[in-house]
């Protein structure tokens, strides 16, 4: 991620998706597997080669022990012999199986891990959820899939107000399919990009001028679309460290 990047993807769902609710139990992989304390260092790499992971969790029943990196494995300098054989600082960070998708990237991005693990209430371990499932799903918040236009806006960080931008729009009959926003650190400008259910913005524009909102740059065609999602896909992977 762009060192002056100061916060890269910051969602609020509006509109027609106020509804989507994507929890962590409904993003567990079914295909990445746990491991035990008998495995050896030898495996795990293995593993981790084969499902392009960097962590693999180490799970005692149903306990979550802690993640495991490729960078411990290598460590240990001894793979070819089981993991419970050595004295192990395991890193145990997960999350609830009833938290949001947000706070889900919140902490991948925060702790750059491969996998997520999830407990449920009595932190029981049920699963991890790999990135590809998690951009997979985050994917979705951005409405990829629906028709409509995108309005960029540039302003002053106090002068956000998104109850205000949400009546702009609303008042033109559209909605908001999906906003985020980003700034640079030492920067007091933010930008706003937004999802527009309608392709002729015209009214809204104008509307958004009236209001002395600075419009830094509109999208209407397929293609303009793609590579303005594709720059941002990019950012999101820079973002997680993917």
């Amino acid at each position: 991620m762009d060192a002056q990047i100061k916060f890269c993807i910051t969602f609020a769902k509006v509109g027609y998706f106020l509804s989507f609710f994507m929890l962590a139990k409904e993003l567990i992989s079914d295909h990445i597997p746990t491991l035990h304390t008998s495995d050896t260092g030898l495996k795990a790499l293995s593993w981790m080669d084969l499902y392009r992971v960097s962590h693999l969790p180490i799970v005692n029943n149903e306990e979550f022990l802690g993640l495991i990196s490729d960078k411990d494995i290598y460590d240990l300098n001894m793979a070819d012999e089981a993991i419970g054989n050595h004295a192990l600082s395991l890193f145990c960070p997960y999350v609830g199986c009833n938290q949001h998708i947000y706070e889900v990237i919140e902490v991948a991005s925060k702790l750059n891990l491969s996998v997520i693990p999830v407990l449920d209430e009595k932190n029981n371990f049920l699963g991890v959820i790999g990135q590809n499932r998690l951009v997979k799903e985050f994917s979705k918040l951005l409405a990829l899939l629906q028709p409509g236009a995108i309005i960029i806006l540039e302003l002053n960080v106090n002068d956000y107000s998104l109850s205000q931008i949400s009546q702009i729009i609303e008042s033109n009959d559209a909605k908001i399919l999906s906003l985020y926003v980003s700034s640079k650190i030492d920067s007091n400008k933010m930008e706003l990009t937004l999802k527009i259910n309608k392709s002729e913005i015209s009214s809204i524009y104008q509307t958004f001028n009236r209001y002395n909102y600075d419009i830094k740059a509109s999208f209407l065609d397929d293609d303009q679309l793609g590579n303005l999602f594709n720059d941002r896909f990019e950012m999101l992977m820079k973002y997680l460290n993917i």
